[in-house]
């Protein structure tokens, strides 16, 4: 085994940055969240000791509930029902209205001395999410400053049950060690594709589907030969240097000695 090495590039990594904002209407559907400036979250657990005969043998953790601070130099129209604002006619708003619960979702960069902030990102997805304004001060202009106004928002979550494990309403997805087929199925969940908008799926169903995601990838290199990648090697095994064996559901004998094989279907029946 060798001997630790302190400081070396690749191992210097540092966290930063926010973009990608994504706000989650009740039903599920996506919008951008364009000026995000920060998602400050707090930490509330609480650890209590506990003491035998005046010596402390133990500490006890309770976790807390989720709940930060969002700020951001705009936002979305769509956010207004969850800031308790109620448009009576184009224009017209009522405010100190019922308010909404909405979800969030946004990326966060990770870097190091040799990559920058191009070596990943984490996407954060916040579910059930209310919003209480920090309050607003509106200040008369100098003539020199165009420093634009910042508005903040405590928001505090409802967590959802995750199946073997705590409720939770903070779910963190990250590049560096995801499945870069399946980071790219979420991705296109969450912000959508050719086929369909972006959408928040439940959490138990978001769950489901990483769970079970495990399919066969088919790429056509366009030069006559295709290539064959598998989650599971057991999928895809080589029985000699010139011959191998694909165990899939889908595959389509054309004739004695052709057949046609496809990349899997994705479990969409957990997010739909």
């Amino acid at each position: 085994m060798a001997r630790i090495q302190w400081g070396l590039p690749e191992d210097r990594v540092f966290h930063g940055g926010i973009d990608q904002g994504v706000l989650y209407l009740p039903d599920g559907t996506g919008v951008p969240w364009n000026g995000l400036i920060s998602v400050d979250e707090k930490n509330n657990n609480t650890v209590e000791p506990v003491y035998f005969d005046g010596v402390k043998f133990n500490d006890i953790v309770t976790v807390g509930e989720y709940s930060g601070l969002l700020t951001a130099f705009t936002y979305p129209d769509e956010f207004y029902p969850f800031d308790g604002l109620y448009e009576e006619q184009d224009g017209f708003y009522l405010t100190h209205q019922n308010q909404e619960r909405f979800s969030l979702s946004y990326r966060s960069k990770i870097g190091n001395d040799l990559e920058g902030y191009e070596l990943g990102y984490k996407i954060h997805v916040v579910y059930n999410l209310t919003a209480k304004a920090a309050g607003t001060v509106y200040k008369t202009l100098a003539m020199d400053d165009m420093s634009p106004h910042e508005f903040q928002w405590d928001i505090t979550g409802i967590p959802e049950a995750a199946s073997g494990n705590r409720p939770t309403c903070h779910v963190i997805f990250d590049s560096t060690d995801m499945d870069p087929q399946l980071l790219q199925d979420i991705e296109d969940i969450l912000y959508g594709d050719e086929d369909s908008g972006p959408t928040l799926p439940r959490l138990p169903a978001l769950i489901s589907f990483i769970r079970k995601w495990d399919r066969l990838i088919i790429t056509d290199n366009g030069d006559g030969t295709w290539t064959a990648d598998a989650r599971n090697d057991s999928d895809i095994v080589m029985t000699s240097p010139t011959e191998f064996l694909i165990t899939a559901e889908n595959v389509v004998y054309l004739d004695e000695y052709t057949y046609e094989i496809s990349s899997s279907d994705k479990n969409e029946e957990d997010i739909g």
